[in-house]
């Protein structure tokens, strides 16, 4: 049973029919996304490495790609995002821009050769740190649907009441921070320098929080206004860990081929605090003007918020990665993945998130979704790219909502150290609906992400 801790005098209704904030099935999937940030060289090549290895951001897709390093080393990445969100609602489109800076990657590997004659001739361990996903966006939205759902002031003493149900204007204000941190740590050797073999454990940190406000100015048709504004607030932490375990085979000396498992993640506690605890539009947080006495209603008026916590569990989808690559000798390479995700699968625990669980087998399905990525090397500098789709989980989607990316990137080996820069471009389009029980269409956003990476490895 899911456990609750309510701080209200009033009953507990989770997400009402005026409830912007993001709903369990969407949290469900957000928490489930990868942005699969790594290593410039990685991201150049849009993460195609599940039969590649050597470069640490592939342990947490095939860890078998450890001991394809020959040297121990230490590599460091931090990375610049700029994202466009652009959103439509009833016609009217506004464009959001944000831009954001951090230290996205750290990680090292030791290798270490065998002191003793053996088909096993050598095996590494590696630990890699990195931002799995990034949540930090903001995005405005307005329009008019027509339909006023705000049309009563708690305050009115009229007989009758003033019907204030003619919709001029409504206005969404969202933003979303926080990340989840993940910890990789893995083992990999090698049998008679062709078969790679590596398993995995992987430990996150989940810190999310969403701060929303509903802003709609409606009248009664005879001149008299009413602004209502709506804030909602989520904070959620959590803490989960997963394994992976894979292989990679040199049939032939310029061909490879891998195959990794990575279980699901399982939350064993999200602890989730909200003000989301009566918001029938006006118990929540509310605050209401109306023109004719310029009175002001505010249910949260000297910081009187109201408050519930709630801890539940979550199980991600497992992913099954397919790889393969032709090597050109010391000249260059290209190589590809391919990745099942089983998102009907994913669980919300326990009888109270039946709906929900519910949702992820009905309206969800297995996703694919395929990476590529190319390398060419002339003397100690290297040239990259990469394309990257990425299908969308919802069984109703439409082909924009589908994530589409290219990447492009180079480096250069000074022997003792390299520096790589990558730049990728992905783009995905989505709905968001920040009304529930009412006949109104979502906003439309086109999200449009820019990011520039850079890496340096020092060998040790």
């Amino acid at each position: 049973m899911k456990k609750i801790i309510t701080f209200a005098t009033l009953f507990v209704l989770t997400f009402t029919s005026y409830s912007q904030s993001l709903g369990y099935q969407d949290l469900a999937l957000l928490f489930s996304q990868d942005d699969a940030n790594g290593t410039a060289r990685f991201t150049s090549m849009s993460g195609a490495f599940g039969a590649l290895g050597g470069d640490i951001s592939s342990i947490n897709i095939n860890p078998a790609g450890l001991a394809v390093f020959n040297n121990s080393s230490f590599t460091g990445t931090f990375n610049s995002r700029n994202t466009d969100i652009t959103t439509n609602y009833y016609g009217t489109t506004t464009n959001n821009q944000d831009q954001f800076l951090n230290f996205s990657q750290a990680g090292a590997v030791l290798v270490f050769n065998s002191a003793y004659k053996s088909d096993w001739t050598k095996f590494a361990i590696g630990f890699n740190y990195r931002i799995s996903k990034d949540f930090t966006n903001s995005f405005n939205a307005r329009g008019n649907s027509g339909i006023a759902t705000f049309r009563d002031y708690p305050l009115d003493n009229n007989t009758p009441t003033v019907d204030y149900n003619v919709a001029e204007e409504q206005r969404f204000f969202n933003n979303y921070n926080g990340e989840i941190n993940e910890m990789n740590i893995a083992f990999s050797s090698v049998h008679q320098n062709k078969l790679y073999l590596g398993a995995g454990l992987s430990f996150y940190d989940l810190n999310f929080s969403q701060q929303s406000t509903l802003v709609e100015f409606n009248n009664d048709g005879s001149g008299n206004t009413l602004d209502a504004n709506l804030y909602q607030e989520n904070f959620t932490t959590g803490t989960g860990v997963s394994l992976n375990a894979g292989f990679i085979y040199k049939a032939h000396q310029n061909f490879r081929f891998g195959l990794s498992y990575q279980t699901p993640t399982w939350f064993t506690e999200i602890l989730e605090e909200s003000n989301i605890v009566d918001n029938d539009g006006f118990m929540g947080d509310t605050e209401i003007e109306v023109s004719n006495d310029n009175v002001i209603y505010d249910n949260t008026s000297r910081g009187n918020f109201p408050s519930q916590r709630f801890i539940y569990r979550f199980k991600t989808p497992s992913k099954l990665t397919a790889s393969a690559a032709l090597i050109f000798g010391k000249n260059g390479l290209l190589s590809l993945d391919y990745i099942n995700r089983n998102y009907q699968n994913m669980r919300l625990s326990e009888a109270d998130f039946s709906d929900e669980n519910q949702f992820f087998q009905d309206e969800l399905r297995n996703t694919h979704s395929f990476n590529a990525g190319a390398e060419w090397r002339i003397d100690r500098f290297s040239l990259r790219g990469g394309y990257k789709f990425e299908q969308s989980p919802d069984k109703l989607a439409l082909e924009s909502d589908n994530l589409e990316g290219y990447s492009i990137g180079g480096g250069y080996n000074f022997g003792s150290f390299k520096l790589d820069f990558a730049y990728s471009d992905n783009n995905r389009t989505a709905p968001y609906n920040f009304y529930s029980g009412f006949n109104v269409n979502s906003a439309d956003l086109n999200t449009d992400n820019k990011i520039f990476t850079g890496t340096i490895t020092i060998k040790l």
